[in-house]
């Protein structure tokens, strides 16, 4: 099928999808609450956001992954549509082997029969982006495929652009647009998307994992093959297990499940807050208790790059939150955060002390990752728009908080990360080579520039040249600039009054005249002429004089 033909047909589904959705709580009138919270939620809210979620997974691939993205954004939408959108599945039909077959020659240049010793044709789970294969490497080696489904990119690309275009009318035309920033939204997508599209991004996030977990013995990752792997093709080592979900209590017996959901907590812990790698699907789904009482972590499609400087605020967050200190937590949150124009500090502080203290309250049960969705959604409502890192890092460490409460219903999260923030805190204080080499060099800067800035401030300073520029109201500047403009509307006035007395003197029979007019008209479209000529000559005079001085004033401050 060729996608430019059925770009209508999507612009149809959109169409169709927002006048089903577009009035529902989904997008609550900006009027009332720019962000959707709990509040605003009524009994027949989980419904029409099953409804929703079902409508995304019907339109294929593209509105699965956005319907996925849309699930970690808890300042933007209600509980009730990011739980409904969070357990998206994309199962679907698998393709035929003879597509397998051809993919994989194509992409790696050989035979499967030539590159594997043994590959089963029936696929061991298919989903809207590929499906997953089991086959054997010649030396022995078990390995699983992941093979992407044929057109899926040009579908992609096609389906960006039609909601690209209706992004941006929906910013240019809508309050909700420009509160929101969809196309902003859209491009932060796009960017993950064709990420997770690109397998050979998968293998090397699959080998920074298994590096990253190589402290931890009873946790393992699936190791790539980088030569069996390109863009549409990834080989991996096959894990043999059972998703966590599907172990009983009469399985867990047989297990060391302290040990184990401590050593998960602790490295994702430390992969967001030391290395600032996230995991971003850590669903039980994703993970699988394997027959040698270890547990497997698999899909490493959505990952996320948490910065430095948010990697700090978040430890920040956490100690405020440890320590029961709600004050400080909104502090943390206000310098994470972005400002609409409607956000209220006051109440924006009053309600994140309140559920820190809430939270806390609840002992044994406090659960992080909850808590973190909660303040994101919190400060969604305060007109606050957290970074999208932070409801990735809330939405993950809530998937923790469900796998490690299955395997041990004891563990207690918030124990975990007291017990581990005093070695993320030691960690997060050394200094990389290159962050030495940096700052020796700007304290090199700074000590050859020293002497000379000083000496030339003590100059000005005494020859009476010294400039301050401070960015506030200058009263004294302002009564000046309302005096100049007072008095050339003023003399604007005059003159439109004396052009306009003119006119209606030359209708006036008099005997004395100019050239045929009578003399007093011309005299005072004479006097009309010259002042506006000398009007339009100061104002350019005075403009250019203070252009001047600002300027002056600037290069002292630079020179400074």
């Amino acid at each position: 099928m060729r996608f430019e033909d059925s770009t209508p047909r999507r612009y149809a589904a959109i169409a169709r999808l927002l006048i089903r959705h577009g009035r529902s709580d989904l997008v609550p009138d900006a009027s009332l609450d720019e962000y959707a919270g709990d509040a605003l939620e009524d009994e027949g809210a989980a419904d029409r956001a099953q409804s929703f979620a079902a409508d995304l997974e019907s339109m294929g691939p593209t509105f699965i992954k956005l319907g996925q993205l849309l699930s970690t954004r808890f300042d933007l939408l209600p509980a009730s549509y990011t739980t409904a959108l969070s357990r998206l599945q994309d199962q679907v039909e698998p393709f035929e082997f003879e597509v397998v077959r051809a993919t994989i020659a194509e992409e790696l240049g050989g035979d499967v029969r030539h590159l594997f010793a043994e590959f089963d044709p029936n696929p061991l789970a298919a989903a809207s982006l590929g499906q997953v294969h089991r086959a054997t490497l010649r030396g022995g080696r078990e390995v699983a495929v992941k093979v992407q489904r044929p057109g899926v990119r040009e579908e992609v690309r096609a389906d960006m652009a039609a909601l690209a275009r209706i992004a941006t009318v929906a910013d240019k035309g809508s309050d909700l647009g420009r509160t929101y920033g969809f196309a902003r939204l859209l491009r932060e997508f796009e960017r993950s998307l064709n990420l997770e599209l690109d397998y050979r991004r998968e293998a090397r996030n699959l080998e920074r994992f298994v590096g990253l977990m190589s402290a931890y013995d009873l946790l393992v990752v699936p190791e790539p093959v980088p030569a069996l792997t390109s863009g549409r093709v990834l080989t991996m080592d096959y894990i043999e297990g059972r998703k966590v979900t599907d172990v009983g209590p009469l399985g867990l017996l047989d297990l060391d499940t302290r040990a184990i959901v401590e050593q998960l907590f602790s490295a994702y812990l430390k992969c967001i807050l030391e290395e600032g790698f996230l995991h971003a699907d850590p669903h039980p789904g994703n993970v699988l208790v394997t027959p040698d009482g270890r547990l497997a972590i698999l899909d490493l499609g959505m990952v996320a790059t948490i910065p430095p400087r948010l990697q700090e605020k978040v430890v920040r967050l956490l100690v405020a939150i440890g320590d029961d200190n709600g004050e400080q937590a909104a502090r943390v949150l206000a310098t994470m955060g972005q400002p609409l124009d409607s956000y209220d500090a006051t109440a924006f502080r009053d309600d994140v002390t309140h559920l820190v203290s809430d939270s806390i309250a609840q002992g044994r049960d406090l659960q992080a990752g909850r808590l973190l969705v909660e303040l994101s959604r919190v400060s969604g409502s305060h007109g606050l728009r957290p970074p999208p890192e932070m409801s990735m890092v809330g939405k993950a460490l809530l998937n923790l908080d469900q796998t490690t409460l299955h395997l041990n219903p004891d563990f207690v999260p918030a124990e975990a990360i007291r017990e581990n923030l005093p070695h993320l805190l030691r960690d997060g204080l050394r200094t990389s080579p290159g962050g030495l080499v940096t700052a020796a060099l700007d304290a090199k800067e700074f000590t050859a520039e020293l002497p000379r800035r000083a000496n030339q401030i003590l100059e000005n300073l005494a020859d009476g040249r010294l400039r301050l520029r401070v960015d506030a109201v200058d009263e004294e500047r302002l009564h000046t600039v309302l005096h100049r403009l007072a008095n050339r509307l003023t003399l604007g006035l005059v003159i439109s009054a004396t052009i306009l007395g003119a006119s209606l003197l030359m209708q006036v029979p008099t005997d004395s005249q100019i050239l045929g007019y009578p003399a007093i008209g011309i005299v005072l479209f004479s006097a009309a002429i010259l002042g506006g000529a000398a009007l339009a000559a100061w104002i350019v005079v005075t403009d250019r004089k203070v252009a001047r001085t600002e300027l002056r004033a600037e290069k002292d401050v630079v020179r400074l």
